[in-house]
């Protein structure tokens, strides 16, 4: 026969609405990696917070776990669909301001997105990054710089964008070849990087998979602005992932994965100067966009 506090026990253990957190935290005790314990611990607990909050039913629940097995089913090695679920719902951009809280001289951050799939190739200083001729031409250029203004030879610089039809070249495979618009440069003994390519267009996120019916469902637009990838490093200095924005772009003010930062935003501005022009191997009136990748020091936390 169970003595009274036994029964106690047995009570305090049933899982209930009431209990249900604290017996799913209490199974985490033995946890070795304390990390690891909090943040399990913290997840079980605004997890099931929320599932009471909204008082989450049978059905919604199988919805959900639908949701989330067809996000899985859309990943393959050139598309990444739960990045684009935590870029949309704001999750990628908190990461990055929780990770990457610089010094204010530093380049701002922002995400990496779902196409940095594949290797950029690496090319020479100067380069075109595009493989095939469309689009308006445009010249990007600027230094590597450390926080004290000091420029960093031997950096390197990873540069991805989407072309004049705002597709990356891993979209589409049939009309272009992996490493198109994309490009790993090293920086001169004076920090200098440039290279040729076209202006991007501002381009709808992928809509044929979960996030698409997520963003129709909730009523909310696709769209990104234009812009230009890139990841700056250099020996001694914290890396940046970042991008630069083509001012006056549609969509700036409501960037689908809210990754518009106001110090990104650069002008592409308009040059008709013929010799200017045949300088930088370029056949026409051109875009030129001028700017410095600034970073952090790595002992400066």
């Amino acid at each position: 026969m169970s003595s009274l506090s036994e029964t106690r026990d047995d009570v305090r253990s049933t899982f209930t609405e009431e209990t249900s957190e604290d017996l799913v935290v209490a199974s985490f005790g033995d946890m070795p990696d304390p990390r690891l314990r909090e943040i399990m611990n913290s997840l079980v607990r605004h997890l099931h917070a929320f599932v009471k909050e909204v008082g989450l039913d049978q059905r919604e629940w199988e919805q959900g776990i639908q949701f989330l097995t067809a996000t899985g089913q859309k990943c393959d090695p050139t598309r990444q669909e739960f990045i684009l679920l935590s870029d949309v719902l704001g999750v990628s951009m908190l990461v990055d301001a929780i990770t990457n809280a610089t010094e204010p001289r530093a380049t701002d951050s922002t995400v990496l997105g779902p196409f940095h799939m594949v290797d950029s190739p690496a090319r020479e200083l100067g380069s075109w990054i595009g493989e095939v001729g469309a689009g308006e031409q445009a010249l990007i250029r600027g230094r590597v710089l450390s926080a004290d203004g000091t420029p960093l030879p031997r950096a390197l610089v990873d540069v991805w964008q989407a072309d004049e039809q705002g597709f990356y070249d891993v979209q589409v495979p049939d009309r272009v070849s992996e490493g198109h618009l994309r490009g790993l440069f090293t920086t001169g003994a004076d920090g200098v990087f440039w290279f040729r390519t076209v202006v991007p267009a501002p381009y709808p996120i992928p809509t044929d998979g979960p996030v698409g019916d997520l963003l129709e469902a909730t009523r909310r637009h696709p769209y990104r602005p234009a812009h230009v990838h890139f990841i700056a490093g250099a020996e001694g200095h914290r890396p940046v992932t970042t991008h630069i924005f083509v001012e006056g772009s549609p969509h700036l003010d409501s960037d689908a994965v809210f990754g518009v930062k106001e110090s990104l935003v650069k002008p592409f501005v308009l040059v008709d100067d013929p010799r200017l022009a045949q300088a930088h191997g370029l056949d026409g009136p051109f875009r030129l966009c001028e700017f410095d990748l600034v970073l952090e020091q790595a002992d400066s936390r």
